[in-house]
């Protein structure tokens, strides 16, 4: 199990979110949370890499209390972790590759072989070997979101977060991401994926979770399990 609560409230700013939140994540999962803007989406992801506290309750992300979880701990349960933001949230002064490498050495990569390797691999499963010494600005929205899961998964993380991951892009531009992270799927990663797009889980059959009137719903469990 890689994610577990049981009767947890989220609030934000005293305000309640969500609340008698009873959620299980196991391996090898593709979870969308659905709900219009507003709904507590958002906040339930961030409670789960620790930005917002648990309120009230029991959570547990990959072993790790978040009811007492201390801040100093929270560096390494994100290592643990791959999160993809909406606003893609690139360094603009650096290129691709230094961007990656960034995160390697923050995340304790050492040697600089190991670390060019790695870009490389992400990159290639990303679709963009070629972009590695190009700023963001110099990439469309689509590649700066490939450039970003490209970030989310170069330590291999057994939890995937993606907030919202398409809502800035074209059509064809999403579902190039979608088919991306289907296939991170795939390969054994557990991906959970914030969206108000009503589509995407027709065309990618996953768990679907519906954030409304402050509480989480579980609409459909429809998942073909990593092969």
């Amino acid at each position: 199990m890689l994610v577990k609560y049981e009767q947890v409230q989220l609030c934000q700013d005293d305000q309640e979110v969500l609340s008698d939140l009873n959620l299980e994540i196991s391996d090898g999962q593709f979870i969308y949370v659905l709900g219009e803007v507003g709904c507590g989406k958002t906040s339930l992801l961030k409670s789960i890499y620790g930005e917002l506290p648990i309120a009230a309750g029991e959570a547990t992300v990959l072993d790790n209390d978040m009811t007492h979880v201390r801040p100093r701990h929270l560096p390494k349960l994100r290592r643990q972790l791959g999160i993809v933001f909406q606003d893609f949230q690139l360094l603009r002064d650096r290129t691709v590759d230094e961007n990656l490498d960034f995160v390697l050495r923050a995340t304790g990569w050492s040697k600089k072989i190991d670390r060019e390797r790695r870009i490389i691999e992400v990159l290639e499963q990303v679709g963009l070997p070629e972009k590695t010494r190009h700023l963001p600005h110099e990439l469309s929205g689509g590649e700066q979101q490939r450039v970003c899961i490209a970030r989310a998964i170069l330590n291999k993380p057994k939890l995937l977060l993606a907030d919202e991951p398409t809502a800035n892009l074209d059509i064809e531009n999403g579902r190039r991401v979608m088919e991306l992270l289907n296939g991170i799927r795939l390969q054994g990663t557990t991906v959970v994926m914030s969206t108000h797009n009503e589509q995407w889980p027709k065309e990618f059959p996953g768990i679907v979770w519906r954030c409304k009137d402050g509480k989480l719903l579980i609409e459909s469990c429809e998942l073909a399990r990593a092969e």
